[in-house]
C-alpha cells in the first residue's frame, strides 16, 4: 500500500489555523497531510510543510481537484497552480475531489487528464473520492484499477459502507476514511467508550484505530496539539475481534456529508 494509514486532515482549517495545525503534527511525529483545492488552504499548508524544515520527500501531500477544473483542459493547470501554493513541484495524490455534477465531465477525460499529470510528474499517484462502486468502474475502465490508489469516502462507525469498501477492496483499490469520528459524534458513544476503558485509550484512538484494522487509511484533523499527539497512538492501539465485532454492530447508515447537487446517487 503505498497510501499512509495514518494522516491529518485539514478540512475547514484556515491560515493562521492551518498553519498551526499542520507544523503541530508534522513536529509530532505525522508524514502525511491531506488538502485541496476547496479548502482555500493549500498556500497556508504549503507555507507550514516548508517552514516546519522536514524534508519534502519525507511528507505525503494529498490534494483534490474540485468539480470545476475536472475537464482535460482544467486539471493540469489547476493541478499546477495548487503546487505553486503548495510550494511543491508534485504532490504524492492528486484526487477527483467529486465526481463532475450531471457527469458534464466525464470520469475517463477527467481520470486520463489526471493520468496524464502523474506522467508529467505532477503528481506521484492519482485516485478518486466520493466515488460510488458506479463510478470506480468507469475510472478502472478509464486508466485501469493499477492507477486509482485510493478511493476517499466518508466512513465511520455509524456508515461503514460496507457494499462500496468490498467492492473496492475485491478491484484492488485501497479506502482513505475521512469524517472517521462521525464529525466527533462517534467519541461519545456507550460502546466505544467501553472499549475504551478496556484498552485504557482515548473513544478516538479506537475508532481511528477501528478503521486502520479494516486496512483503511484515516486523516483525522485537530487544531489542538495534544489531541494531535493522542490521533498518532491510535497506530499502536489493537483492537480485538470482539472489539470489532461490537464496532461492526453499530452500523446505522447515518451520513454526514450529503451536499446537494454534488453528492452522487449512492450505493446505501
Amino acid at each position: 500500500m503505498s497510501v499512509p494509514a495514518f494522516g491529518l486532515g485539514t478540512f475547514r482549517l484556515k491560515d493562521d489555523v492551518v498553519i498551526a495545525s499542520v507544523k503541530n503534527a508534522l513536529e509530532l511525529g505525522y508524514r502525511a497531510i491531506d488538502t485541496a483545492q476547496i479548502y482555500e488552504n493549500e498556500a497556508a499548508v504549503g507555507q507550514a510543510i516548508e517552514e516546519s524544515g522536514i524534508a519534502r520527500e519525507d511528507i505525503y501531500i494529498t490534494t483534490k481537484i474540485w468539480t470545476e477544473n475536472l475537464s482535460k483542459e482544467k486539471v493540469i493547470s489547476s493541478l499546477k497552480e495548487s503546487l505553486v501554493k503548495l510550494r511543491t513541484n508534485y504532490v504524492d495524490l492528486a484526487l477527483i475531489h467529486w465526481p463532475s455534477p450531471k457527469n458534464v465531465v466525464s470520469v475517463a477525460e477527467t481520470m486520463n487528464a489526471l493520468l496524464e499529470a502523474k506522467e508529467m510528474g505532477l503528481t506521484r499517484e492519482i485516485g478518486v473520492s466520493n466515488f460510488t462502486i458506479d463510478l470506480m468502474q468507469q475510472a478502472i475502465e478509464a486508466v485501469g484499477a493499477e492507477h486509482i490508489a485510493t478511493n476517499q469516502i466518508e466512513l465511520s462507525p455509524y456508515l461503514q459502507n460496507r457494499d462500496v469498501t468490498a467492492w473496492a477492496q475485491e478491484h484492488g483499490i485501497h479506502i482513505t476514511s475521512y469524517m472517521t469520528l462521525a464529525y466527533g459524534k462517534a467519541i461519545h458513544d456507550e460502546v466505544i467508550g467501553h472499549i475504551a476503558e478496556k484498552h485504557q485509550s482515548t473513544p478516538a484512538q479506537v475508532i481511528l484505530s477501528w478503521a486502520m484494522s479494516l486496512g483503511y487509511s484515516v486523516i483525522p484533523s485537530s487544531t489542538k496539539k495534544e489531541n494531535l499527539a493522542s490521533n498518532l497512538k491510535s497506530t499502536a492501539l489493537k483492537l480485538d475481534a470482539d472489539d470489532m465485532a461490537a464496532i461492526a454492530a453499530l452500523e446505522c447508515n447515518e451520513r454526514i456529508v450529503n451536499p446537494e447537487g454534488l453528492a452522487p446517487q449512492w450505493d446505501n
